[in-house]
């Protein structure tokens, strides 16, 4: 048994969908655990292009179970249109390869319309939610009045709840905010549509999970967004509804933090952010719109193009702490091919004083300037490259000082969209496999 966690460790889009394929290979389940529709995992596959919103990426192989944890906000309508569109293209044949957890909760019209009218409100403070009501959803669930999966599937329970929830919310909407008030009739008979297509995905993941693990199977734990964007230990309040670090696996999965083995963080090899929150490496000039144009830096759920800058290491030495990285996968390392000097951000200089380490207030992060470390580049195509020796000698070294500055190992480096463009230095599956 070997039981990994994915996370990113900056402020997400750091290639975990690709990563989380690799290894699926290795894993015989793969779950998600928080966040919703408001976060996309790309990946290609030979020549077809893939962009998961809900449903774990490791659905594309055949004989793996995919699990949308009790952690996971669930917009039926997304969930139905990944399913449908994954059978039109050739995949999930299977319908026992998915399981959608009676705990998970459910995103309601009214939750996207109270994101776009708090987002409207706020103007020029705009947090940037992809107003798909994540939020939302997630207030619900912290206020007890959430509709959860297997409410949905009870009608009688979901009448009752959609009615008290719409009543108090329309009331919000019209008072509050001036917005249009939804309609009960309507939303309860799309919903109840939707329930009869989802209802024989659902079951108890806690129990299923518990029973896989005495079985010793192989479990991958996939996150969203990343670390930064954790609603604790992010740049509040420009973050997600969720926690996004490895502790948010066992409480979003219902699993023991005693079963977890190895936490994999996912680092791009510069930074990038989507939406609005301070950004001390952030380049504004041509290095900025290089990054932005050779990374294809644009959201996947949104398309927003996202704010590039320098790798951060101040960052990435707290979200390692935080998350307990055992070990890092590098992607986007070919990005930076002909950049004659590389940049590592090793300080924050707040008020001509260097700070002791990272914070997340974003008013005293909107203030520091940042300390670079200056390496030089590589001009080689490194896109073809599938062992770490045979890399250029400046990117071998750029790669040891984040090494060091982290204390933390690189075992998988990303060189380019692919599958195949992935140089594996240690499959971390096998790692806890040779310590068990």
């Amino acid at each position: 048994m070997s039981n990994l966690i994915l996370v990113g460790a900056q402020w997400g889009d750091e290639g975990k969908g690709k990563i989380v394929d690799i290894l699926t290979r290795s894993a015989d389940l793969i779950v998600r655990f928080q966040g919703g529709n408001n976060a996309g995992h790309t990946l290609v596959v030979g020549d077809e292009k893939f962009v998961f919103h809900l449903i774990p990426s490791g659905i594309l192989h055949s004989g793996k179970i995919s699990v949308i944890g009790n952690g996971v906000v669930v917009d039926p309508a997304v969930l139905i249109e990944e399913i449908q569109s994954l059978k039109k293209r050739g995949y999930f044949l299977d319908d026992s390869a998915l399981i959608v957890s009676s705990d998970a909760h459910v995103i309601m019209p009214y939750h996207k319309a109270l994101d776009i009218a708090r987002e409207k409100a706020r103007g020029s403070k705009k947090i940037g939610t992809t107003k798909r009501g994540i939020g939302p959803a997630y207030e619900d669930k912290a206020s007890r009045r959430g509709i959860r999966v297997e409410d949905l599937l009870d009608d009688e329970v979901f009448k009752e709840k959609l009615l008290h929830n719409l009543t108090e919310t329309n009331s919000y909407l019209k008072n509050v905010y001036n917005a249009d008030e939804l309609e009960y009739d309507g939303i309860y008979e799309q919903y109840a549509g939707y329930a009869k297509v989802i209802a024989k995905y659902v079951a108890s993941s806690q129990t299923f999970l518990s029973e896989q693990i005495d079985k010793k199977k192989n479990i991958l734990f996939e996150g969203a967004q990343g670390a930064l964007l954790d609603i604790d230990h992010g740049t509040f309040p420009y973050v997600t509804s969720s926690n996004t670090v490895s502790g948010g696996a066992c409480t979003g999965a219902g699993v023991s933090p005693r079963s977890i083995d190895y936490v994999l963080g996912i680092v791009k090899a510069y930074t990038t952010r989507v939406g609005g929150g301070p950004f001390v490496t952030e380049l504004s000039d041509d290095i900025g719109e290089r990054l932005q144009k050779e990374g294809a830096e644009y959201g996947a759920t949104t398309g927003r193009a996202r704010r590039c800058g320098w790798l951060d290491a101040v960052q990435l030495k707290f979200t390692t702490r935080v998350n307990g990285i055992d070990g890092i996968a590098l992607t986007k390392l070919d990005v930076l091919t002909g950049i004659k000097k590389i940049k590592i951000c090793t300080g924050y200089k707040h008020n001509g004083k260097i700070l002791d380490g990272f914070t997340t207030s974003p008013k005293i992060l909107g203030g520091c300037e940042p300390v670079y470390e200056e390496l030089d580049g590589f001009d080689e195509d490194i896109s073809e490259i599938k062992e770490f020796d045979k890399l250029p000698e400046n990117a071998k070294i750029y790669i040891r000082r984040i090494q060091e500055l982290l204390g933390t190992r690189v075992v998988m480096i990303s060189v380019g969209c692919k599958r195949s463009q992935t140089i594996m230095v240690e499959n971390p599956f096998d790692f806890i496999s040779s310590k068990k």
